[in-house]
């Protein structure tokens, strides 16, 4: 019995070793091969690569939204006193001065034009006439030609008056035109728009609006100008929106926030979490079909650069790179990322 101790024990020693050698095999057989220096991660095992989620990309219209504070700067009401033209509200002192100036400078000039002038005009024509009958002196006649001029200055003092107000209304976001056409019901917000974004938005589209005043309300409001000068200190540029207000419940002064959508165009996009960056250069990594390279139940990944435009919220333009319909790693890409560049 003594003696077939040593044939024993010989036989366990080699079923141990068979099984180690069976563990190491197993482990080499789940293992990633990592190959073409990180560009290629090939897993073998299908629940290793099931760790790894995935996303198919595809060309779609990407649009953008750009927020921008803004205030309520008038709101037009209807006249109770049954006035032609509508009462307007400004927040802004200044602005209502400059409009109530330049409602007396119309009215001013329109009467030296329509009357001063004219009686002026006819009454040098009548004075021409009798001098030319001897029933008027010269000195009658310069009495006249001077009344006309001093007239026609006024009437070029009342433009110069009007002109300065209309140029503080338009530099405060409002033309003199829209406010006296305005409808009673309708409230003004103005808002101010970085320069390098104004190509962005047009006039006449729509924009959301939410004020602070009502949190829980979204309002919509329409793009009625854009300003045509840039404030040379911040760059920005001044947007009217015009919004409903037949219920008056906003009033001037207000805030509020806008929010303008802006188109980007058509373009493949992915999820940030896509993406990883190594020495200021962007990558993503391609799921390929392992039958493509290798006759085993497997997937592998492509390390591949792509040139990177703007990030929409949670997605990223990408400009090249990808293709229509490939599929790219969403998670588990930090575990990617330490296979295909050793970190």
């Amino acid at each position: 019995m003594m003696k077939n101790i040593p044939y024993l024990f010989l036989i366990l020693l080699l079923l141990t070793s068979c099984g180690s050698k069976e563990k190491k095999q197993e482990e080499k057989n789940t293992a990633p091969v990592v190959s073409n220096n990180g560009q290629t991660i090939f897993f073998p095992n299908a629940e290793t690569r099931s760790f790894f989620k995935t996303e198919k990309v595809s060309n779609s219209n990407l649009t953008a939204a750009l927020t921008a504070p803004a205030k309520i700067a008038a709101t037009i009401l209807a006249s109770g006193e049954g006035a032609n033209q509508n009462i307007v509200l400004f927040e802004n002192p200044d602005l209502a001065s400059s409009y109530t100036q330049l409602m007396q400078h119309q009215i001013n000039i329109s009467q030296i034009q329509n009357v001063n002038i004219r009686q002026k005009q006819i009454e040098l024509e009548r004075t021409k006439d009798l001098q030319l009958h001897g029933a008027a002196t010269g000195q009658d006649l310069l009495n006249v030609q001077t009344a006309l001029s001093m007239e026609q200055t006024n009437l070029a003092n009342e433009k110069a008056a009007l002109t300065e107000h209309e140029v503080k209304l338009i530099s405060g976001g409002f033309a003199p035109d829209v406010l006296r056409k305005a409808k009673a019901g309708t409230a003004y917000l103005i808002c101010d728009i970085p320069e390098n974004q104004i190509s962005r938005i047009e006039q006449g589209s729509s924009c959301n609006i939410l004020f602070t005043s009502f949190p829980n309300e979204t309002f919509t409001g329409r793009i009625d100008a854009i300003a045509d000068v840039v404030d040379n200190a911040t760059r920005m540029v001044k947007v009217r929106i015009s919004v409903n207000n037949s219920s008056s419940k906003l009033k001037a002064g207000m805030f509020a926030n806008v929010s303008f959508s802006l188109s980007e165009g058509n373009f493949i996009s992915i999820s940030k979490n896509s993406l990883v960056t190594v020495q200021g250069k962007s990558y993503v990594f391609v799921k390929k079909s392992a039958n493509e390279s290798r006759n085993e139940p497997g997937a592998s990944f492509e390390c591949r650069e792509i040139q990177t435009g703007q990030q929409l919220g949670e997605r990223i333009i990408v400009f090249s790179g990808l293709n229509n319909g490939e599929e790219i790693a969403i998670e588990g890409v930090i575990q990617l990322k330490g296979l295909s560049f050793g970190y």
